[in-house]
This record gives structure tokens, sequence and C-alpha cells, in this order.
């Protein structure tokens, strides 16, 4: 549905610290660094989602971004790397069948205050 997906972050190496290790699971991880900017990829190589510093003044508002997860363990995966970090879970891998029938994910808050979600659906 989308090319790509900016995020501003006041704090880049936290923001960085904090998706590599919960994205990990994913197979998700930095393939360009310009230095204020960063580029993640997945096995393709091509960076679609993307971190920077906040630039462009003012409060910054949530942003709530999901990542698709191959299966229900890299879900749980992803949650235990964002609580080591001291991430704040939202809400602890579960199934949502409020949503479809297998749908089974974790809720974290990223460093900017951002609803990350990882979910399985199967």
């Amino acid at each position: 549905m989308f090319d790509h997906l900016s995020l501003q972050c006041d704090d880049l190496d936290a923001s960085r610290r904090f998706y590599e290790a919960v994205l990990g699971p994913l197979a998700i991880t930095v393939s360009m660094d310009f230095g204020d900017v960063l580029g993640l990829s997945g096995s393709d190589g091509v960076p679609k989602f993307w971190l920077g510093l906040q630039t462009t003044g003012g409060t910054q508002r949530e942003i709530h971004v999901a990542f698709t997860a191959r299966d229900r363990a890299t879900v749980d995966s992803a949650h235990r790397a964002g609580a080591d970090l001291g991430a704040e879970v939202l809400h602890a891998p579960k199934e949502w069948p409020e949503y479809h029938p297998g749908y089974y994910a974790v809720f974290l808050r990223d460093p900017d205050g951002n609803n990350v979600e990882v979910v399985a659906h199967a």
C-alpha cells in the first residue's frame, strides 16, 4: 500500500537501538546510514522504513505503525527485545479476534512515544 514511511525522532541513537532490536526478529535492518537519517530494509534490501532527526519543530504526535511478522514466535521475539530495552509494553502479545481470527500482535511504545505493533496473521 505504501512505498515507504519515515518517522522523525528526537534521539536517533535511541530510536535506532529500539528498532534494530524490535525489528531484528523480522530480519529488518539498517541498510542506509546518512548520519541523521537511517533507512531500514527487509530481505529485498530496499529501505522502506526511515528514521530521521526531527527537523520540522513543534510537538510530535503519536503515530501507529505495524510490521508484519511471519509467525507468532517472531511476535514474541519482538516483544522480548522491546521489553529487554525497557520499552513500554502497551499490549503484551495476544490474539485479537475482534480484528480477525488468528490476528496475534504486540504493541510497544518507541523512544518518541509512537505505538509500534508487530503482528502475525496466522
